[in-house]
């Protein structure tokens, strides 16, 4: 069974192209939610719910397609990646490295 560990793992390999931060330290995956695989299902169903740091980025669908690749990897699950801007992203949800990366701190 993976681990939201894992996955978050997996997507600390997706960059923002312009920041050149990864997307989990940049506080854009809001949630892993990991469904129990049932007896009759071939693949565990993963749901994770994601943002941009603003809903005119230019880059979303380069970032998401990176997202997609980075989750394909993992051929034992169906993932569904649902982008969401309730709660607006802001830049407290970032991590202390990303942060510091950018000068904030």
């Amino acid at each position: 069974m993976v681990t939201k560990d894992q996955i978050m793992e997996k997507l600390t390999q997706v960059l923002d192209p312009e920041l050149g931060i990864n997307i989990v330290d940049m506080g854009l995956i809001y949630e892993i939610e990991i469904k129990k695989k049932k007896s009759n299902e071939k693949l565990q169903k993963v749901f994770i719910k994601m943002t941009f740091t603003t809903p005119a980025c230019p880059l979303i669908n380069e970032i998401l397609r990176e997202v997609q690749e980075k989750l394909d990897e993992f051929e034992e699950l169906d993932i569904e990646v649902n982008v969401v801007f309730e709660p607006l992203w802001s830049p407290e949800r970032m991590s202390e490295k990303a942060k510091i990366k950018l000068g904030i701190i």
